[in-house]
């Protein structure tokens, strides 16, 4: 798919100079913090040395002291408390975490995840039924429950106690917990609303940890699982995010949990450093699997065990459920591709695809529905029947909110919920060709096709003499990089290829630009397909890129990774 490339030109030259010389640097530097809203040496500073002493109070949550003083009761009276979590890696860290903590005070505490294919997302029945006939007082829910009314409601009527911690879109009215943390509601003054749902637990944690006087260095050994889930959700990593990701990532790649240092090594990633695409790329979609293809329960074993063989057992396992999921998932994935141009000529003639099919598995239509929002740019919704029922997955494009688009189609739904940019739904499979009919009405009065036009942002033109390693560093230090701090993204004009360009491994473009005198090496992951646009001696290539150091046999190397060329 063509991609428009779009220059952000927000600031004038006199602007970039003045705040160049402020940060005694590059007016390359200056212009991508410009682009990232920070304005002034002091925003800088704070930008570049994130301070966990920085973190807000976790009191300003509204609900945080009633969640508290129910806690302190229940250890008080050694009530048992459940950690009900999320399938997902959001979840599976938040509930690891809260269970570090809680056995950190030799608490009595057990945890239970929802079966994604029979129990689906959130609080159910069977959790409710678990939680009462174990004996359990307190029950709190990490990544779900904000829209629990039902399932909470039996329970609080037999008497046992419910906090939700989520970060999901609240609906009108709060389930009857005892508390409801969530920085999304309309009523709460928390300064940052953008937290995963591994943060507002982590949130509850610290406020727990100041009531009790605890150490803090328990609170900051947890920061890694914090990382781990926040940037698996892709939150924006800003603020208190980019925060607790730093440090976290900094324990990750020394972690002293057991089931971490398992999964690092299966995956290949112990004793490297590690950054938040290692953390999407490598370590998430292990976690995730084992809740995609089972039992989730199984990741949260492997973040809290204290044996060293059942980690690396359990660590073999994710490897496993992760390499059926991807053959499950590249099936699903052709299937949906087949469906769609069998349908239509052109895909992209529809607003929203909406893609259903008997028997696919629940676990990858989530992952399937991302790669073709991908492909096509179109928001995606896929769904899995069965027995007259659908269960979906449904991903976005930037300038489409999906969860206000089903919303106004509830009344053809069983159930949803979600984000601006990611949902879940329940739907009678009779009701699905409406569903698609009323989703393209919704959507074509908002998706202009400028919209349906995916853009490359670009933070500043340069000449590659300009990327000097000095400069390198400086970029580096803006990580953790996310959403809403994406690894910068520079364009040059007039680059001569050196050499013959080639594919390597997996389609992957490797060549050599010059310019100026100065020759750099360039790949492009997954482009080789582009490798018609250049040749050996081409000398008027246009490049967008971002800059990375590359290290081969021990050597490291400034090295251009390809987005786009023309």
């Amino acid at each position: 798919m063509e991609l428009k490339w779009q220059l952000i030109d927000n600031h004038a030259p006199d602007q970039i100079e003045n705040f160049a010389r402020q940060l005694n640097s590059s007016p390359i530097l200056a212009r991508v913090l410009l682009n990232r809203g920070i304005e002034d040496i002091d925003s800088a500073r704070i930008f570049f040395r994130p301070n966990l002493q920085n973190l807000h109070d976790p009191f300003c949550m509204a609900g945080m002291d009633v969640a508290v003083e129910r806690i302190l009761t229940a250890l008080k009276k050694k009530e048992k408390i459940l950690i009900y979590g999320d399938y997902d890696v959001d979840g599976t860290t938040a509930t690891a975490m809260l269970m570090r903590f809680f056995s950190a005070l030799e608490h009595p505490v057990g945890f239970y995840v929802p079966d994604r294919l029979s129990e689906g997302y959130g609080v159910s029945q069977s959790g409710v039924q678990f939680a009462a006939q174990n004996g359990y007082d307190l029950v709190i829910t990490v990544d779900c429950g904000v829209t629990a009314h039902g399932a909470i409601t039996t329970a609080s009527q037999s008497g046992l106690d419910f906090i939700v911690c989520d970060h999901h879109q609240p609906g009108p009215d709060l389930p009857p917990a005892v508390a409801v943390l969530n920085p999304k509601r309309t009523d709460c003054a928390y300064p940052f609303k953008e937290l995963a749902g591994v943060g507002v637990a982590f949130k509850l944690a610290q406020a727990l940890q100041q009531a009790l006087a605890l150490d803090e260095a328990l609170l900051w050994s947890l920061t890694e699982f914090v990382a781990v889930g926040s940037a698996a959700d892709i939150v924006p990593l800003t603020e208190e995010n980019r925060i607790l990701v730093r440090y976290g990532l900094q324990n990750l790649s020394r972690s002293r949990f057991l089931g971490m240092q398992a999964l690092l090594t299966s995956s290949g990633l112990y004793g490297r450093e590690i950054g938040t695409g290692q953390v999407v790329f490598v370590l998430a979609p292990r976690i995730n699997a084992v809740g995609r293809m089972g039992d989730a329960g199984r990741a949260v074993r492997l973040l809290i065990t204290e044996n060293e063989q059942q980690a690396r057992n359990i660590a073999t396992i994710l490897e496993a459920e992760n390499r059926q999921r991807r053959t499950i998932d590249e099936q699903t994935f052709l299937e949906a591709v087949a469906q769609l141009e069998h349908r239509f000529e052109d895909p992209t003639e529809e607003h929203v695809l909406v893609l259903h099919k008997e028997g696919w598995h629940p676990g990858v239509i989530g992952i399937v529905a991302s790669r073709l929002v991908e492909k096509y740019y179109r928001p995606t919704i896929m769904v899995s029947t069965e027995d007259g029922i659908g269960k979906g997955s449904a991903r976005s494009i930037p300038g489409f909110d999906i969860y206000r688009a089903l919303k106004a189609c509830r009344d053809l739904m069983v159930q949803f919920g979600g984000h601006k940019y990611a949902a879940g739904l329940v739907v009678k499979t009779e009701c699905i060709p409406e569903l698609r009919r009323r989703l393209n009405e919704v959507a074509a009065e908002v998706l202009t096709q400028e919209l349906l036009t995916p853009k490359l942002w670009i933070d500043a033109e340069v000449r590659i003499k300009e990327l000097t390693p000095e400069l390198l560093k400086l970029l580096d230090r803006m990580a953790p990089f996310g959403p809403q701090n994406m690894r910068p993204v520079f364009m040059t004009r007039g680059l001569q290829v050196v050499g013959t360009p080639h594919i390597v491994g997996k389609n992957h473009l490797k060549f050599k630009v010059r310019q100026d005198g100065v020759v750099m090496d360039a790949i492009g992951f997954e482009l080789g397909n582009l490798i018609y646009r250049i040749a050996s001696g081409e000398r008027n290539v246009e490049m967008v890129y971002t800059v990375e150091e590359n290290e081969w046999q021990d050597r490291k190397r400034m090295q251009l990774r390809v987005r786009d060329l023309r």
